[in-house]
């Protein structure tokens, strides 16, 4: 397996630092807010990356965290009126619905930074020790950028101008050198208005947010991590700033591989509430997109390029997913013929091998979806002129090497619990079926057209058969 290493700026062979643990850390949400769909292309490649390697049969202990305290989510407590814990709480669940939603695997711990104050704590104590922390006299502690002489080396920014550019903490005054970032912030009236303090040497306050992810990724993976995560903004400063205190703190490298995922953008434009192109996982579901057709989208670039959302590109998403459905009802439900041999399963498991190589050469799903369709095209080739029917070697050799396919992909099991009706709706599915035929047989059109479309509406589609009317449920819907 290889990877595209940001601080190497290179390809490189990926071995864990322990054969039997994989260590991965992802820099997980700030909730204050409902997480958008650019935040969740970075998971989705968080849970692909899980995936492939916990198909390739490693052990790995990957840890997204929740920033739950730093700037925005006090701001945001205080303007709603409620206790830091209260207001965060709000969008960590929706949070976690929405990785439901979207089929993600659970992480092996999602860890909230207010749940690691105390060795936060500890861990500036220790860069003071050191004499790359000082105190800068108001209860506040700042990091000394200047005494880490390879700062800049995963960006190649650090300087002085970098740091202007970068700051959004209004400290200038107090720090000896523009560059310094807070480790410890001083308690502020807002802070104690919404129960964002906690004690420490240097007076009441609260944590730096470059600090969280450090403490907490040592804290539970160890000194040094196999693969950090995150999206390319995250580079400068924070994860500049990770790699500074950690090295310090710990005189080991901080992490041994770093990734990190582009932009995505809406219609080729940032996305933002002012240009009105902001949207959530649940803004899409509530306007009828299948939660896997998002997932689709949101995997379906190389992690390296940039990602272009657009309407047409989730429509097209869902045909994709219907298809991949489709195809697996097709080979399922096939007739059998014992014995057949087509050579179907010698087929799929060399279509699976080129998925699984595309993949460890730097998760390339576009090139890995290649080989599926490329599998799906020869076997539908090989059923449509099977008139006896297929062996149940082949049957099961094309439906292992799907499983084997998605269990990366993570899209079929999404796309069929969006896809489920329950027994009710199923009735009331098969009435107006049912009408619609009636409606045919006394040639009355205009009430079968109007039925079919009240369907197809909710994600319904009708097949007409020799054999009768057909239905299954396409997208997610109402019914």
């Amino acid at each position: 397996m290889q990877l595209y290493d940001s601080l190497r700026r290179e390809l490189r062979a990926f071995q864990p630092l322990d054969p039997h643990r994989t260590t991965v850390y992802g820099c997980g949400p700030t909730v204050y807010d409902f997480a958008h769909i650019g935040n969740f292309r970075a998971f989705v490649v968080y849970d692909v990356l899980h995936r492939h390697l916990r198909a390739g049969g490693r052990r790995v202990d990957f840890v997204v965290n929740f920033t739950d305290v730093d700037d925005k989510t006090i701001d945001g407590a205080a303007e709603a009126g409620r206790s830091l814990t209260e207001h965060t709480e709000r969008f960590i669940g929706a949070f976690r619905e929405d990785c439901g939603r979207l089929g993600l695997l659970a992480f092996s711990q999602h860890p909230r930074a207010t749940g690691h104050i105390g060795p936060m704590v500890d861990f500036v104590e220790r860069l003071v020790e050191r004499g790359v922390a000082y105190h800068a006299g108001d209860g506040s502690v700042y990091y000394s950028v200047p005494s880490f002489g390879d700062y800049g080396k995963l960006s190649g920014k650090g300087g002085e101008d970098d740091a202007r550019r970068s700051r959004i903490e209004g400290d200038e005054y107090t720090k000896r050198d523009v560059r310094d970032f807070a480790l410890w912030k001083a308690a502020q009236p807002r802070d104690r208005e919404v129960g964002a303090v906690w004690d420490s040497p240097w007076g009441a306050g609260r944590p730096g947010w470059h600090l969280e992810c450090s403490v907490m990724a040592h804290a539970l993976l160890g000194e040094t991590v196999d693969i950090h995560l995150g999206g390319e903004d995250l580079m400068f400063p924070h994860h500049e700033n990770e790699i500074a205190q950690s090295e310090a703190a710990n005189c080991v490298p901080f992490a041994r591989f770093w990734l990190h995922v582009k932009h995505l953008k809406v219609d080729g434009r940032k996305m933002s509430k002012s240009l009105g192109n902001f949207y959530t996982v649940r803004d899409l579901v509530e306007r009828g997109y299948d939660p896997a057709a998002i997932r689709w989208v949101l995997l379906s670039a190389h992690y390296r390029n940039e990602l272009n959302f657009t309407f047409d590109g989730l429509d097209e998403a869902t045909d994709r997913v219907q298809r991949m459905l489709d195809f697996r009802r097709r080979v399922s439900e096939f007739p059998s013929a014992p014995g057949t041999d087509l050579g179907l399963a010698a087929g799929a498991r060399e279509r699976l091998g080129a998925f699984r190589a595309a993949m460890d050469l730097d998760l390339n799903v576009p090139r890995a979806v290649a080989a599926l369709w490329t599998m799906v095209k020869e076997v539908n080739a090989a059923l449509d002129g099977a008139r006896d029917g297929i062996g149940e070697a082949d049957r099961e050799g094309v439906l292992e090497a799907m499983r084997g396919m998605d269990a990366v992909l993570g899209v079929l099991d999404p796309a069929a619990a969006a896809r489920e009706v329950d027994d009710e709706a199923e009735d009331r599915i098969r009435r107006m079926v049912e009408a619609r035929n009636q409606a045919r047989a006394a040639r009355d059109f205009g009430t079968a057209d109007r039925l079919r479309a009240e369907l197809e509406a909710e994600g319904v589609r009708l097949e007409d058969t020799a054999s009768g009317t057909r239905w299954k449920r396409v997208r997610a819907g109402s019914a």
